[in-house]
């Protein structure tokens, strides 16, 4: 049994064991659970429980981790419990929190609650956040967290240990100290391995890095995931036009990016959104699904369409009604495995404009090889059902074209999303649907009007 089986069973017993306390409402023994837990435990319990039991839950949450609990739930539980609580028990939440993370947090309140929260933080705390703020979420600068620790490159690292000493604690997740010169431009990186092993008698410049990657506040959060990935970093700095630090980026942050981006494609797939309460109310869950129902209903109503052009040679060849979902649906199935392989290698950086082409082309070619293999099967499968060597001449085109078609679609459909700033993995589904269910009733209608009447 491996580890994630291990903590999914952990969380069912403890998800379990929870209910039943809130049940009776002992909320004693609910204390204790809770104290063992860590914020993101506990977020994912809160986030597995309905309304009730929620709100019962975290009245008793120590307030001390109210705010960690927070920031770890999705926006639409997080927004539940904030509208119960009032200006001065959400700061006393945030008050233990990073500046990136208390930036995401305010960014979450209600307008009407945003600014009120900025003018109750002191005013260094409040200028670090408005700087964050003053940043898109979803880039370095909307990441970033400003608590940094700078140091001149000519003093010795012995001036350096006093003067961490003296401070008396450092960020979370610091693995470097940022090297600047006495104008504060910067110079390079000075590892804490490098801090804790050098001679104290040296200068910063004899032990610092110089050849760091460094990041501008406006690369896009992807792009930044994408860094760390490639080059295995534990964080990253970020600078201004000047070369002045700003903050950094740590790999804290880029996993709850890489997690998002995750959780987003999968969700958006079937036109839903990873923000959303499981547990939230019946209307309000209903609706947000009714738009791309309706979407799906319109496609489909087109798609019916089309079968309703051929109305008079179904009515003469019922064996077509029998046969036409299966064109339709060879084609979606090898236009999503295309589309999803699209999507995932734009969303990587590995498919792009420059590459599209040529890309294209392989799946079209795939695409022609697989068409071949199974028109000529399914030829045989209606020929020995049938008996009607026409029928399935019909069938075996039909299918070699709706596949082709959808290879082309699904590349097409994402560069064209893209172009027009879409999301690819929200609509491309839909759209591809469509395309591959009416090209497959028309190529399959279509012959079977010219070569069976």
């Amino acid at each position: 049994m491996d580890n994630q089986q291990i903590d999914n069973q952990f969380t069912e017993k403890r998800l379990s064991t929870l209910s039943k306390i809130l049940n009776g409402e002992y909320l004693k023994n609910a204390n204790k659970i809770i104290a063992a837990l860590t914020p993101s435990e506990i977020a994912n319990i809160l986030e597995s429980l309905p309304p009730h039991k929620r709100k019962l839950l975290w009245n008793i949450i120590d307030p001390n981790f109210a705010g960690d609990v927070l920031i770890e739930l999705n926006e639409e539980v997080r927004q539940s419990l904030i509208q119960d609580m009032d200006i001065n028990e959400i700061i006393s939440a945030t008050e233990n929190l990073d500046i990136d993370d208390l930036a995401d947090f305010i960014q979450s309140l209600p307008n009407t609650l945003t600014s009120e929260a900025l003018q109750k933080m002191d005013e260094e705390d409040r200028e670090r956040v408005e700087k964050v703020l003053s940043y898109p979420e979803d880039t370095a600068g909307g990441l970033m967290d400003t608590d940094t620790i700078t140091v001149r490159s000519d003093v010795t690292i012995d001036v350096v240990l006093r003067y961490l000493r003296l401070k008396g604690n450092i960020p979370r997740h610091t693995d470097m100290l940022f090297v600047t010169d006495r104008f504060g431009k910067f110079q390079g990186t000075l590892s804490i391995r490098s801090l804790l092993t050098s001679d104290p008698d040296k200068k910063v410049e004899e032990v610092m890095r110089t050849n760091v990657k460094t990041i501008t506040p406006d690369l896009s959060a992807h792009d930044v995931a994408l860094l760390f990935e490639e080059q295995d970093l534990i964080s990253v700095v970020v600078l201004d036009e000047n070369q002045h630090v700003l903050g950094r980026v740590t790999i804290d942050d880029v996993v709850d990016v890489i997690r998002d981006e995750a959780e987003h494609s999968v969700m958006s797939m079937a036109g839903l959104d990873e923000e959303s309460d499981l547990f939230a109310p019946i209307l309000s869950s209903a609706r947000k699904r009714a738009v791309w129902l309706g979407i799906n209903l319109i496609t489909a109503f087109l798609a019916s369409s089309v079968i309703g052009l051929f109305s008079d040679v179904l009515d003469k060849i019922v064996a077509l009604a029998v046969l036409m979902p299966i064109v339709a649906n060879m084609g979606g199935i090898a236009g999503t495995q295309t589309l999803t392989i699209v999507i995932r290698g734009q969303a990587l950086g590995q498919i792009t404009n420059s590459n599209g082409r040529w890309f294209m082309m392989k799946e079209i070619g795939i695409a022609w090889v697989n068409s071949l293999l199974w028109a000529l099967i399914a030829a045989v499968a209606v020929y020995l059902w049938f008996d009607d060597k026409s029928l399935a001449l019909v069938i075996a085109a039909a299918m070699m074209i709706n596949l082709i078609f959808a290879a082309f679609s699904g590349v097409a459909i994402p560069f064209i999303l893209k172009y027009l700033n879409m999301d690819p993995a929200l609509g491309g589904g839909v759209i591809l649907t469509t395309i591959t269910d009416v090209v497959g009733f028309v190529s399959f209608l279509g012959l079977a009007s010219m070569i069976l009447l």
